[in-house]
């Protein structure tokens, strides 16, 4: 896949709009982005935020995304990963993948817990963890200012 996942054109990679699957030359990785799992089972939450599926070598990463107030960072963290439990089993079992639910909490004001730095390393890609803080604090603002003026 392309390094800027078709950023091309545009003046932030914040504009970029994601396809809802996209998948590499030759099949080796598939990526779903908002797409809801169809199981065999009724699974309550079936629809993390993006799902990455490496063919190759056989792992499946359950990507959910979270801005929160600072106080409940580690809270939302663990709420993440048990509400995904169940579609990791039923997705290994369907798909047969090694599935990781990888859930990426920032406060507001740049919260994070501990863990943090150890869930984005199995992310694909280079991540700063300061440019995400960063980038919270800036959606923080940008609601903040829309909210008082």
């Amino acid at each position: 896949m392309q390094g800027n996942r078709g950023t091309i054109g545009q003046k932030h990679s914040y504009e970029h709009v994601p396809k809802s699957v996209e998948t590499s030359q030759g099949g080796k990785v598939t990526i779903l982005w908002n797409q809801q799992i169809q199981t065999d089972r009724t699974i309550p939450n079936k629809k993390p935020d993006i799902i990455i599926r490496d063919n190759e070598k056989g792992t499946c990463m359950l990507i959910d995304v979270a801005i929160s107030g600072d106080r409940n960072v580690i809270k939302k963290e663990a709420e993440k990963i048990l509400k995904y439990k169940d579609l990791t089993i039923e997705i290994q079992l369907m798909w047969n993948v090694k599935t990781k639910v990888i859930p990426v909490t920032i406060g507001a004001t740049g919260t994070i817990s501990k863990s943090f730095s150890k869930y984005v390393s199995n992310l694909p890609g280079k991540h700063e963890v300061k440019e995400l803080e960063k980038t919270a604090i800036l959606g923080t603002a940008h609601i903040l200012r829309k909210v008082f003026m």
